[in-house]
């Protein structure tokens, strides 16, 4: 089948699947690539953490932060909306920052990433990243402020009110009534945009090698396994990877590292039209494209 027509079916399944996407598929060493709307633009979501976690790791790599230095997070006082890690304590707890940057990332808990923007905030972040010539990825608002939206103030019973705003507020130039999906005012990338990212991860060329393998393994912890994983993690491949969620959005990027060689970015960044909150038929459906696509780059 010819790459046109192989795109335009993998367009299809997903617009079939109630999903338009953009999706990157890199291999690491050779350059070569495949995607389906590369670089078009979204809310990236607990994407941020990534870009974060390197900020922070960087300046503890500096001496300006020191990883062991220890902050109190009280629930109610720094509660910030999400499903998992400290966002759910009932008790004050003291984390050291090194410990918050593995929260961070493994189980993306939403109040360990506030606590660290405390430390680091967006613009120190962003500094980092266009230090790095990473200019296509955009960081912009804590967590605090990306998870206000509709959604917290509902009933889980009328979350579907908000995914319906999601679905329907939006306008053709990705701008949004909701401030945390308008990606000039929120934190936003591309797909061709997070593949800069990881490459730089995996093939560092301006950012510290040490700080590069703290971030890569952080990666290589993460527990949120129900997107791409199933497609691309095996007994004889090493998969690392963050997701990303935000009403209608779901997002992962990670890295596949074969045994028999080759290692590729995959970057996969969806948005739903469908008013629902769980939705595992498109979770399953955006692991098999990505797939697709790394599959046909590799036979390639």
């Amino acid at each position: 089948m010819r790459e046109e027509a192989f795109l335009r079916r993998l367009r299809e399944e997903l617009d079939d699947g109630g999903l338009r996407g953009s999706f990157l598929v890199r291999d690491l060493d050779s350059g070569d690539e495949i995607g389906i709307e590369p670089d078009l633009e979204f809310s990236t979501a607990s994407l941020v953490k990534i870009p974060l976690a390197m900020a922070v790791l960087e300046r503890i790599r500096r001496g300006e932060l020191d990883g062991a230095e220890t902050v109190v997070l009280t629930p109610g006082l720094d509660a910030v909306p999400g499903p998992t890690g400290i966002s759910r304590f009932r008790h004050p707890v003291r984390v050291a920052v090194e410990d918050l940057l593995y929260l961070s990332m493994a189980v993306s808990d939403n109040a360990a990433a506030e606590a660290l923007f405390a430390f680091t905030p967006p613009a120190q972040v962003a500094e980092l990243l266009k230090g790095l010539g990473l200019s296509g990825v955009t960081i912009r608002n804590t967590l605090r402020d990306m998870r206000d939206t509709p959604e917290t103030h509902l009933a889980r019973s009328d979350a579907h009110l908000a995914q319906r705003l999601a679905i329907e507020a939006g306008t053709q130039g990705r701008g949004h009534s909701v401030p945390q999906l308008d990606v000039t005012r929120a934190s936003a990338g591309s797909a061709r945009a997070y593949a800069d990212l990881l490459q730089e991860l995996w093939r560092p060329r301006a950012l510290p090698e040490w700080t590069a393998a703290r971030v890569r393994d952080l990666m290589g912890a993460n527990l949120m396994r129900q997107r791409l994983t199933p497609d691309f993690a095996s007994d004889a491949t090493v998969w690392s990877s963050k997701t990303g969620t935000l009403l209608n959005l779901r997002h992962e990027i990670g890295v596949v590292e074969h045994d028999g060689g080759g290692t590729y970015a995959v970057a996969a960044l969806t948005e739903s039209r469908v008013a629902a909150i769980v939705q595992p038929e498109a979770e399953a459906l955006m692991g098999g494209v990505a797939r697709r696509l790394r599959d046909r780059l590799r036979a390639a």
